[in-house]
């Protein structure tokens, strides 16, 4: 149950349904917004949250979600029940349009796994595609929703008379035309016209009997006459007729479609409907994202536990400033089910108030609401709100009379899953009476268990609440050094109103406020004061607890960290050690094989075995050394295996016969580049040779090939080099590179168009994508023009047939825009 009839406008739920129906797409997901209520249903709450929370995870993941042609076309499914009518063109046209996007919509959830969206794909059951309406439709209408010429054999007859009547009165009346220019009757550039619907040549009045015909009009001056010729009444009158005969056999082609859709009403309305849950949900989705809204934790019973709660239309309005809202943390539970909120004006008890209501209500409407994810929320059965001035001439009330109305139903109908929501309990009349009345109705819906929220400023409901089992005090928190809300909410103790502070900021002079102290009482005044000091020194020592809570935090990240890199450490050492003792296993392995080469020289050359012996001593004993080294023993590992390195340099110098001249690694210089120099490519074996040099750019002649290049592009290399290369290159398969190579270098991305015919045009297209397949160019453009846009269409649809296109599109507006189609292959 809601109370009273205006909750909706009193919380600001009105603005989130307009809100709503301004992101549908079509008039069946609108006529859904409408259909939003209220609900106590934990059953029917969770399935739409859980509906519209897949579908915000498809806004944030799938850009690609068919939401095109949402179009409603119930109204005139719902006229061809009666046998007899028949839909329209265009109506038809919407019908293939939407039914397409069902089709779309069906078939994301069907590629994608069972797993994902299990609540969204089990809307799609029992829904139907209608293929074969869809393909009944293709044979009737073109994709530019028009009746097609072989939609039946009469109207194509019919069409092909039409056209050849047609020509046979432009031929006529051309030839009048000319005729009477010949004459003098018509001057020069004159042009045919039309008058209801039929050919007509404008002419001098003065001449308007010179040809024989019927004035079907005059220009407003009377100087100009239309006359259609007498040769072209009849044939225009027979065109008349067969416009009627086509008209009449499009309503036979017309009714046969719709006698063909009739028997799948039941099922479309079905599919429509499906429709416009897909549009309500997508809607709810976006408006989630727009607020920041999430599913929370759920339960079935009253009550609830926020955090960082935000009322959603303020969070809108601000955002446009570039100012954030404070969060609401407020929870109502069993041992505080009704919160009593105080403190100063303008300190944001009522919005507190305003956003408790209407997220509940956006909760038990299906809507996502603005909290953290770790919130929790409960089902009530009942919401009831006194807020604002109900005062009403017609039915004489005050302003406190209408609040006791309410009072009055709050007390009747209220039950332990009632939320109730009090805005400046009490006020409106005296305050002793009007604080005794609220504290009295105040512990009656105590003693009924029910929840809410209640905004006072009456210090004995506080006194009250701080005793009474079930009210907990609450405080909107005030900074009384600046002088300013914090419009934050602290529950456990009362707030104060700040009356003197806010009075003598202001500048009220301060004889009055002492007049008013002493009227009040020093007490009171000390009271308020008592509060604040509280309050002042709960947030300082709540401050410590939070920074030694973050110390210990850092403190025990700081452990963990460390204890993370002692381990790491261990394991980096043993593995350091490991490597270390395959490397040097591995230099001793190569140095057997030097030794050994060592060896066969010094016999080929008659040394001394005597030597030979000697170090293949000397390189086993370092060998048994490496193999006995422990895993612990890092550093001893690095000095062996250096002293390794430098035995085995010294044996290689030592033992290098004297006959034989070492090898010498010749690095080559990089030297100037002139011409007649051999030169290859960079990184690459094609070689050539410099026939001249042009400033940094170089002429080079690759075999039949020349093409000029900077020297970055080329290296020199020796003539050695360039023979051996050269005769890589005479390779068969190495020509067919440089015909490829040739020709790549040759290829020209573009293609100008204009002014040929179709087919010609369609020929050059073909050759350039095709050449550009082959030299694997990844992008072509092609410059057909503006004009009508036919060769653009013609061309297009010819680039669509091609399997290897990856897309085409137009070029930037100020590179040519839709005269020029950029092309990407794959």
């Amino acid at each position: 149950m809601i109370y009273p009839q205006n909750f909706e406008d009193k919380i600001g739920f009105d603005k989130i349904r307009e809100m709503l129906k301004d992101t549908c797409l079509c008039d069946l997901g609108r006529q859904k917004v409408e259909e939003i209520a209220f609900s106590p249903s934990f059953g029917n709450i969770s399935k739409q949250l859980n509906l519209a929370e897949e579908f915000r995870q498809i806004c944030l993941m799938e850009p690609n979600f068919p939401l095109q042609y949402f179009i409603d076309v119930t109204p005139a499914l719902k006229r061809i029940r009666v046998v007899g009518t028949f839909l329209e063109i265009n109506e038809i046209g919407d019908i293939r349009k939407s039914l397409e996007s069902i089709h779309a919509i069906l078939n994301f959830f069907k590629n994608k796994d069972e797993s994902l969206y299990p609540n969204l794909r089990g809307l799609t059951r029992d829904i139907q595609s209608f293929p074969l309406i869809l393909n009944r439709i293709d044979a009737i209408l073109t994709k530019n929703g028009v009746i097609k010429d072989n939609a039946s054999p009469e109207l194509a007859a019919i069409r092909l008379s039409i056209s050849e009547k047609a020509s046979s009165i432009g031929r006529i009346m051309q030839r009048i035309l000319k005729q009477a220019q010949s004459e003098g009757y018509i001057d020069e550039g004159t042009s045919l016209s039309m008058r209801e619907g039929r050919a007509v040549i404008p002419m001098n009045s003065t001449y308007k009997r010179k040809v024989q015909g019927i004035v079907h009009d005059e220009s407003a001056t009377g100087k100009t006459s239309f006359i259609e010729p007498a040769e072209t009444v009849e044939i225009n009158n027979a065109i008349r007729e067969l416009e009627f005969a086509e008209r009449r056999e499009i309503i036979k082609i017309l009714t046969q479609f719709t006698d063909f859709t009739r028997p799948y009403l039941d099922e479309l309305f079905m599919a429509y409907d499906f429709m416009a849950d897909i549009d309500f949900i997508h809607a709810k989705a976006v408006f989630a994202l727009r607020i920041n809204a999430v599913k929370p934790a759920m339960f079935d019973q009253p009550g609830f536990r926020w955090e960082k709660a935000v009322h959603p239309l303020l969070f809108l309005t601000l955002s446009k400033e570039n100012r954030s809202v404070v969060p609401l943390d407020i929870n109502l539970d069993e041992r505080g089910r009704i919160l009593l909120i105080s403190g100063p004006n303008a300190g944001g008890k009522s919005v507190c108030l305003k956003t408790t209501g209407l997220i509940q209500y956006m909760y038990q409407c299906g809507l996502l609401v603005p909290v953290s994810e770790n919130s929790e929320m409960g089902i009530f059965d009942n919401l009831f709100i006194d807020i604002g001035d109900e005062q009403s001439i017609e039915n004489d009330l005050s302003t406190y009379s209408s609040h006791l109305v309410n009072m009055k139903n709050f007390l009747k109908y209220a039950t332990p899953k009632t939320l109730l929501l009090i805005d400046e309990f009490g006020t409106g009349t005296e305050p002793m009476l009007g604080g005794a009345i609220a504290e009295a109705i105040l512990n009656q819906l105590n003693q009924k268990q029910v929840y809410g929220v209640i905004t006072t400023h009456y210090t004995n409901l506080k006194h009250f609440a701080s005793s009474a089992d079930g009210i907990a005090n609450g405080a909107m928190l005030y900074d009384a050094h600046r002088m300013q809300p914090l419009f934050k909410l602290q529950i456990g103790k009362p707030g104060s109103s700040f009356a003197f502070e806010i009075a003598r900021k202001i500048g009220l002079p301060e004889e009055v406020l002492k007049e008013a102290t002493d009227k009040v009482g020093q007490g009171h005044v000390d009271f308020e004061k008592n509060l604040r000091d509280i309050a002042r020194d709960k947030r300082y020592w709540e401050s410590k607890r939070d920074n030694i809570r973050l110390q210990e935090k850092r403190l025990a990240e700081l452990v963990a960290k460390h204890q993370e890199d002692l381990s790491k450490t261990g394991t980096e050492r043993k593995a350091i050690l490991e490597k270390a003792k395959v490397e040097a296993r591995e230099i001793l392995l190569g140095a057997n094989k030097q030794i050994e080469n060592t060896i066969r020289q010094i016999k080929e050359s008659q040394a001394e075995k005597e030597k030979t012996r000697e170090v293949r001593k000397q390189l086993d004993e370092f060998k048994e050394k490496v193999e006995t080294i422990s895993n612990t023993d890092e550093e001893r590992i690095l000095r062996k295996i250096e002293k390794l390195k430098e035995r085995e340099n010294k044996i290689k110098k030592r033992n290098q016969p004297e006959t034989m001249e070492p090898e010498e690694t010749i690095e080559p210089e990089k030297s100037k580049i002139e011409v007649g120099d051999k030169v290859k490519l960079y990184g690459q074996e094609t070689v050539g040779e410099v026939l001249s040099i042009n400033g940094k750019n170089f002429l080079v002649a690759f075999g039949n090939i020349t093409t000029s290049l900077p020297e970055t592009r080329i290296e020199k290399i020796s003539n050695n080099e360039f023979k051996r290369l050269g005769q890589i290159q005479n390779n068969p398969a190495v020509k067919a590179h440089f015909s490829t190579h040739e020709r790549r270098l040759n290829f020209k991305p573009h293609i100008d168009v204009r002014g040929m015919r179709t087919e010609e045009a369609i020929e050059k297209v073909q050759d350039l994508v095709d050449e550009a397949v082959m030299l694997n160019i990844s992008e072509v453009k092609i410059l057909h023009g503006k004009g009508n846009g036919i060769l653009r269409q013609m061309i297009r649809e010819y680039l669509a047939t091609l399997n290897f296109i990856k897309s085409f599109r137009d070029e930037h507006i100020e590179m040519g825009g839709t005269g020029i189609t950029i092309v990407e292959l794959e």
